[in-house]
């Protein structure tokens, strides 16, 4: 399986008495990402299943990746606004998938794939960063082939 972890775009500050849920991207956000979906199509990279947190931002990241789906919808996991679990792994289905959700998690996840430990501090992932693994989906059982920043995507774009 390849699997891209992507870190939502940048999204708004909360508003007074809003739910951290409802926190929507930026406009600023929205055109960055943009161009970094560019730079990822420019690199060849396509889906056949997007999963995103049910957290707002996740889902308008997703939408704006949707451009590179192959088929089908995206579709929403709640074990994408929570620390890894194998319950997660286990919802995984395609060969070329997409994750979208939020730090510190997404680093957790990446670094749990690769070494089998949850130690995300090595994997930090800026908004719309993006993490290319391959292999099986289980805790130290990926590769990872790409770790790409928001910016160098956009100049790829």
């Amino acid at each position: 399986m390849e699997l891209y972890l992507v870190r939502h775009a940048i999204a708004l500050e909360a508003a007074p008495g809003q739910p951290d849920e409802a926190r929507p991207l930026s406009e600023e956000g929205k055109e960055k990402f943009r161009a970094a979906v560019r730079g990822l199509k420019r690199l060849g990279v396509c889906f056949d299943r997007i999963y995103h947190s049910p957290k707002l931002r996740a889902v308008q990241t997703a939408e704006l990746l949707t451009p590179l789906l192959e088929e089908g919808q995206t579709q929403v996991t709640p074990h994408l606004a929570e620390p890894p679990s194998e319950a997660l792994l286990n919802t995984l289905e395609g060969s070329s998938v997409a994750l979208v959700g939020h730090e510190p998690w997404l680093s957790s996840l990446c670094a749990w794939l690769l070494v089998g430990s949850p130690q995300g501090e090595s994997f930090p992932f800026k908004k719309g960063g993006v993490a290319h693994l391959e292999g099986h989906p289980r805790p130290g059982q990926m590769r990872l082939l790409g770790f790409w920043s928001p910016r160098l995507l956009r100049k790829l774009a």
